[in-house]
């Protein structure tokens, strides 16, 4: 590693100030310190049905340390809902999900259904709210639907019967966005979105979806 630093370090004072970005890009590409290096993302894991109605109790603190698994950095927490923030740099979503899931059946002896989501691909999800028109006299509130899959678009007219009056949904791939005036009195629950639509469903309100974006 030291060689590789001293290679590094030699490579800038020769060579930085008369490269290009992408000159400078290529050369150190043949560095072996730089050709193994990956970077990290940041991921935010929903948990399903934890800390609800007396149920799957589990203390934050506990829940982080169950998520110190190789590979894993940076791990913080938001809310009892069960939103797990970490570095790292697998990329696939689906490992991620099955590695979690594991890991918390095994430390908590009971399954955790998991939702994967990127910071990037998070930031995407707030941007793509069809819902930005409300008022700020209007009751009703944004929440957001994270789905496993993305349903076939023949299911998506199943929950249109469920609808109480003044709410609305609109589903965009993994996501559903609901607009309504009571999360706990709708029928739109994540019960129903996983029986109609074969996928699993965990919901946040935009408040929380923003706020993990800050951690």
């Amino acid at each position: 590693m030291a060689t590789q630093l001293i290679q590094i370090i030699d490579l800038h004072n020769r060579q930085a100030g008369s490269l290009t970005y992408w000159e400078l890009l290529t050369a150190t590409a043949h560095c072996p310190y730089f050709s193994t290096f990956t970077p990290m993302s940041r991921y935010v894991a929903f948990l399903r049905g934890i800390n609800v109605s007396g149920q799957k109790l589990i203390k934050m603190e506990e829940l982080r340390k169950h998520f110190e698994m190789p590979g894993f950095k940076n791990i913080t927490s938001y809310i009892q809902s069960g939103n797990v923030l970490f570095d790292t740099k697998e990329t696939d979503e689906a490992k991620l999900r099955s590695k979690i899931e594991k890991q918390l059946a095994a430390k908590l002896g009971y399954q955790v259904s998991t939702i994967v989501r990127s910071t990037t691909n998070i930031e995407t999800i707030i941007k793509n709210n069809p819902f930005t028109f409300i008022e700020k006299s209007d009751i009703r509130k944004v929440y957001i639907a994270l789905l496993s899959d993305s349903p076939p678009a023949s299911l998506h007219k199943t929950l249109d019967a469920y609808k109480k009056d003044g709410e609305e949904f609109m589903i965009l791939e993994r996501e559903i966005y609901l607009l309504l005036g009571s999360a706990a009195d709708t029928k739109l629950s994540n019960a129903l979105i996983e029986k109609k639509l074969g996928v699993v469903s965990t919901t946040r309100n935009l408040a929380t979806m923003n706020k993990v974006l800050e951690l």
